[in-house]
C-alpha cells in the first residue's frame, strides 16, 4: 500500500500530550453501567455523558507535545489516510450531486473528551457524531501488530477509513437509525 502520493489531510486536530482530568463518574465501568441503563429505558446516552461537570480537559501538558519540526510518522500517516478518504467520498458525494462534510480526526493519547463523553484507549479508535470526529490513540496500532497479528499500513489504513465509514453513516442519517 502507497500513500507517498496522497495529499495529507489538514483535518487532523493533535492532543496528544494534553491532560484530560475526569470524575468519578467519567469513566470505566460506571460509564457502561450508565451507557446500557440509558439504553435499555430508551434515553440517548451521549445526553447523560454530555452532561458530566466533572470531566474537563486541561491544556497542560501530560507528557511533552510532539515537537514542532520533528517528523512524526504516524501523523502523517493518518493525515494521508484521511486525505484520502476526504477525496474518494468528496468525489462519491459529488457524483450524487451532495456536499460531502469532510470529519476532523484526533490523535490522543491515554484519554480524550469528545462530545460523546470521555473515552479511553483502551475502548480502542471510535467516531463521534456529535462533533463529526474520529479519535484515536496511535498505541492502537502496536495492539493491532501484537495482541491481534494484524501488523502493516493496510491494517492501519482500515481502521481510520472504517471509522470514516461511520462518518458517513451519519452524513447519511443511517447512523440515527441504529
Amino acid at each position: 500500500m502507497r500513500l507517498d502520493d496522497e495529499q495529507e489531510s489538514g483535518n487532523v486536530e493533535d492532543r496528544r500530550g494534553f491532560r484530560v482530568s475526569k470524575g468519578v463518574a467519567g469513566g470505566g465501568i460506571g460509564t457502561i453501567a450508565v451507557i446500557l441503563i440509558a439504553l435499555f429505558f430508551g434515553v440517548d446516552p451521549s445526553a447523560i455523558l454530555q452532561s458530566n461537570p466533572q470531566t474537563s480537559v486541561s491544556d497542560e501538558p501530560a507528557t511533552q507535545s510532539p515537537q514542532s519540526g520533528v517528523r512524526d510518522d504516524g501523523r502523517e500517516f493518518v493525515a494521508r489516510v484521511l486525505g484520502s478518504t476526504e477525496r474518494t467520498w468528496g468525489e462519491i458525494f459529488q457524483r450524487a450531486g451532495r456536499n460531502y462534510a469532510q470529519p476532523k480526526l484526533v490523535l490522543f493519547t491515554g484519554q480524550v473528551q469528545s462530545a460523546c463523553g470521555f473515552a479511553q484507549a483502551a475502548a480502542g479508535p471510535f467516531y463521534c457524531g456529535n462533533d463529526q470526529k474520529v479519535y484515536i490513540d496511535l498505541a492502537f496500532y502496536r495492539e493491532l501488530r501484537e495482541r491481534f497479528k494484524a501488523p502493516g499500513d493496510f491494517a492501519q489504513a482500515y481502521v481510520i477509513a472504517h471509522e470514516v465509514g461511520h462518518h458517513v453513516q451519519n452524513l447519511l442519517g443511517v447512523m440515527g437509525k441504529v
